[in-house]
């Protein structure tokens, strides 16, 4: 049962992913002209291009676009790489994650602060369409079945290992409990010794500085001097 729902849940992050994606290359924004009501996909807006309005050659860049695209892409292949290597799956749900919710706040935002409508004249303020959001929960979907793929897949092989292996979430507990026990053991120096190795530092800086300063004067008179 638990082998069937980590297979599900791995689909399911491929599938969304790839959704995402495909979101990319829909309609994304539009604009307002004294032409009428222009949209404008995903790509062409986060690598420029054409946007298929009469006047406009080339759509400028929106780098926020484009970071979405390609984290979404990179989402997409370790998803896929997850079926020959179990690896790329810690990275997975941190990309869709942060894709997820970078893609969120630019769909619940207003669209002139991520577009760049400046190659366009007589246009009102762009507006994002729907899918901008749709693409936003895909990634977010994706993350969230990645990272249930990343546990499921973890449990089944403690079970597998028969307590010879701890899950994550332990071993990040041990990995706490053991970074607290180390910090314990630092020596922290007193106040006289900070002052005296401060004073040490201050000192070595300023005969550096000086020994700097008397070795470019030297050169620059010497220069002078064979000129």
């Amino acid at each position: 049962m638990m082998k069937t729902v980590n297979k599900i849940c791995q689909i399911l992050s491929v599938i969304f992913a790839a959704v995402s994606l495909v979101l990319f290359f829909t309609d994304f924004v539009t604009f307002t002209t004294t032409a009428g009501t222009h949209s404008v996909v995903g790509a062409t807006l986060g690598f420029g291009g054409n946007p298929g309005i009469n006047g406009v050659e080339e759509m400028a860049t929106s780098a926020e676009i484009q970071f979405c695209f390609w984290l979404t892409v990179i989402g997409l292949l370790l998803s896929v790489f997850s079926y020959k290597s179990k690896k790329v799956r810690y990275f997975a749900p941190a990309v869709g994650l942060g894709a997820g919710i970078y893609m969120l706040v630019s769909a619940l935002g207003e669209a002139k602060y991520f577009v760049d409508s400046r190659p366009l004249v007589e246009t009102a303020a762009p507006e994002f369409t729907g899918n901008v959001l749709l693409a936003a929960i895909a990634l977010l979907a994706f993350a969230v079945f990645a990272a249930a793929y990343l546990l499921v897949d973890d449990r089944i092989e403690v079970l597998e290992s028969k307590g010879a292996k701890r899950t994550i979430l332990r071993r990040v507990i041990g990995f706490f409990k053991d970074y607290k026990s180390e910090t314990k053991k630092i020596v922290w120096p007193g106040a006289k010794d900070v002052t005296k190795n401060t004073v040490i530092v201050i000192v070595i800086c300023l005969i550096i500085g000086a020994f700097i300063w008397l070795l470019d004067w030297g050169l620059a008179n010497l220069i002078n001097a064979i000129l």
